[in-house]
C-alpha cells in the first residue's frame, strides 16, 4: 500500500513539477524570450493548464477503453514531445506551444491516478487515500522551486526541461514494472463521442458531482491566481531574492501537513463538514487580511501567517472535494475523472489567469480573489446539500 500511495503521488506530481520548477527561471526567461510585459511570462503556467483541459477529456475516455497503463504511456510520450519543443524554444510563442503539448500529455498521469484510486476505493476510504497521496504529492511543489534554482546556479533554464524528461522516463518505468492494470477487460467502455457526451450529461445532472467539481475549480482558481503572482509577490514586492524558493516551499509543506491531518480525521468528521469549515476559515482570514492591507503596510511575516492559514485549509479540502465529486461516479471512473478534472481545470485556469493579470505590485488582487471565490464556493456547497448548512 505504501508504494501504491507514493506511485500515485508521483503520477499526480508531474503536473506540479512541470510548473513549480519553472518559477525561479521567470526573470531569465523574460530576457531570453523577449517578453514585452512582466505579466506575460505567467502564460507559461497558463498554457499547460489549457492543454490539460483538452488532454483530460481525451485521456479519460481512452483510459476507460484501453486500460489505465496504456493511456499513461501514451500521455507521457506526448509530454516528452512538448518538453523537447520547450527545450529548444527561442521565442515565447514556441515556448507556449510546447507547454500546451506538455499539458495535453501530463493530463494522462493525473486522470489515470484518480481513476486507479477510484477503481480500488470509494467514499471516505478514497478520501483517506487521496489525502495520503496529497501529503506526499505536496513535497514536489515544496522542493521543486529550489531544484529549479539549483539548476539555474550551474546552467540555463533550458536544463529544467531535461529534469522533466528524466522524471517522465522514471515514472514510465516505475508504472511498467510495479503497477497492475486496475481496469478489467469486462469493465471497459468503447471510445466514442456518444459515451463522452453521456458522461458529461451524467456528471452535470448529478448535483453532488457538478457542485463539488465547481467548488474544486473555484478554490483551485484562487490558488492558481496566487501561483501566477507568487514570483512577483515574493521577489518583487517583498524583495526576498533567491529566498523566494524557501518561502514558497514552506507554504507548500503546510499543504502536506494538512493532508496528513485530513487523512486522520476524515473518517471521524466526514468530508463535507471538513470542507465547509475550511472554506469558512479561508473567508474569515481573507477578510481580516484584506482589511489589514487597506490600512497598514503589510510585512512579509504577516503575509506568511495569513497564507499558512489558507494553505492548511486548502490541504484539508482538496482530497475531500475530489472524492465527493467522484463518489457517485464509480461506474464511469475514467470518464468522470476526465470530465471533472477538465471542467474544474478550465474554471481554475480562467480565474487564475484573471487574478494573475490583475497583479499590480500589491497583495490586494490575490487576497480579494481568495475572499470572493471562497464565498462563491461556500454558496455552491450550500446549494449542493439542497439547504443552508449549519456549522
Amino acid at each position: 500500500m505504501t508504494e501504491f500511495i507514493i506511485l500515485m503521488a508521483a503520477m499526480m506530481s508531474l503536473v506540479a513539477l512541470s510548473i513549480d520548477a519553472m518559477l525561479p527561471a521567470f526573470d531569465a526567461m523574460r530576457a531570453d524570450l523577449a517578453v514585452s510585459h512582466p505579466n506575460q511570462i505567467q502564460y507559461v503556467i497558463g498554457f499547460i493548464f489549457i492543454g490539460m483541459v483538452a488532454g483530460q477529456l481525451l485521456m479519460g475516455p481512452i483510459s476507460d477503453a484501453v486500460g489505465r497503463k496504456k493511456t499513461l504511456y501514451a500521455g507521457l510520450a506526448v509530454y516528452l514531445i512538448g518538453t523537447v519543443i520547450c527545450y529548444f524554444a527561442q521565442t515565447l510563442d514556441v515556448m507556449l506551444a510546447g507547454r500546451l503539448i506538455q499539458g495535453i500529455g501530463v493530463s494522462a498521469p493525473r486522470v489515470v491516478a484518480v481513476a486507479v484510486v477510484r477503481d480500488k476505493f470509494a467514499g471516505r476510504d478514497m478520501a483517506r487515500i487521496m489525502s495520503l497521496i496529497m501529503a506526499i504529492f505536496i513535497l514536489v511543489p515544496a522542493v521543486a522551486p529550489s531544484v529549479g534554482q539549483a539548476i539555474l546556479l550551474v546552467s540555463s533554464w533550458h536544463m529544467i526541461f531535461i529534469l522533466y524528461i528524466a522524471a517522465a522516463l522514471v515514472l514510465c518505468g516505475w508504472v511498467y514494472f510495479r503497477l497492475e492494470e486496475t481496469l478489467k477487460p469486462q469493465n471497459r467502455m468503447p471510445f466514442d463521442f456518444f459515451h463522452l457526451a453521456n458522461s458529461f450529461k451524467e456528471v452535470f445532472k448529478n448535483r453532488t458531482a457538478m457542485s463539488y467539481m465547481t467548488c474544486m475549480g473555484i478554490c483551485f482558481g484562487s490558488l492558481i491566481g496566487y501561483l501566477n503572482s507568487s514570483q512577483q509577490i515574493f521577489q518583487d514586492h517583498f524583495q526576498t531574492g533567491k529566498m523566494f524558493t524557501l518561502y514558497f516551499g514552506m507554504l507548500a509543506l503546510v499543504l502536506g501537513v494538512a493532508s496528513l491531518v485530513n487523512a486522520r480525521i476524515v473518517q471521524k468528521f466526514g468530508m463535507r463538514l471538513i470542507c465547509l469549515r475550511s472554506t469558512i476559515t479561508i473567508i474569515v482570514a481573507s477578510l481580516v487580511f484584506l482589511t489589514l492591507n487597506l490600512t497598514i503596510d503589510v510585512k512579509l511575516w504577516m503575509f506568511m501567517a495569513y497564507a499558512a492559514v489558507l494553505f492548511f485549509s486548502f490541504g484539508l479540502m482538496f482530497g475531500n472535494l475530489n472524492s465527493i465529486a467522484m463518489e457517485p461516479m464509480g461506474h464511469i471512473a475514467g470518464l468522470a475523472s476526465a470530465v471533472i478534472g477538465s471542467v474544474s481545470t478550465a474554471i481554475s485556469m480562467v480565474i487564475g489567469a484573471v487574478i494573475g493579470q490583475l497583479y499590480n505590485d500589491t497583495l490586494i488582487p490575490v487576497v480579494a480573489g481568495f475572499l470572493v471565490l471562497n464565498i462563491a464556493s461556500l454558496g455552491v456547497m450550500a446549494w449542493a446539500e439542497r439547504k443552508a448548512i449549519a456549522v
